[in-house]
């Protein structure tokens, strides 16, 4: 069973995570973090690091974030995977705790 990254890491996109995964599972977008459920091995490091507490065990996300499993796994297919930790966006303090971000994720990089 893998983790998954929900809605609080969008817009925070911490990536203390990142650092502590020996499975090199995590993949990143432009404003949020997903892991792969093929690569993640359950460890159970990365919900501990996540400042943002958005990392659940798969059976343990919560019913109204159910869709972020899917997301998770397809978002990895096509997003790079991240293996060092970046700064987060400025703003990151203010989104964090913000509920119903799904609106504001972006798929694809603007460039």
């Amino acid at each position: 069973m893998a983790f998954v990254v929900t809605d609080n890491c969008i817009k925070c996109k911490y990536t203390d995570c990142v650092s502590v995964c020996p499975a090199d599972a995590f993949f990143e977008g432009p404003n949020f973090l997903v892991i792969n459920p093929n690569d993640c091995i359950d460890c159970d490091l990365c919900p501990v690091e996540c400042p943002a507490g958005a990392i659940y065990q798969e059976d343990e996300v919560p019913e109204n974030q159910k869709d972020f499993i899917k997301l998770n796994a397809e978002l990895s297919e096509i997003w790079p995977r991240i293996t060092e930790v970046i700064a987060p966006p400025k703003d990151a303090k203010i989104w964090d705790g913000v509920e119903n971000k799904i609106e504001f994720l972006i798929i694809e990089n603007e460039d």
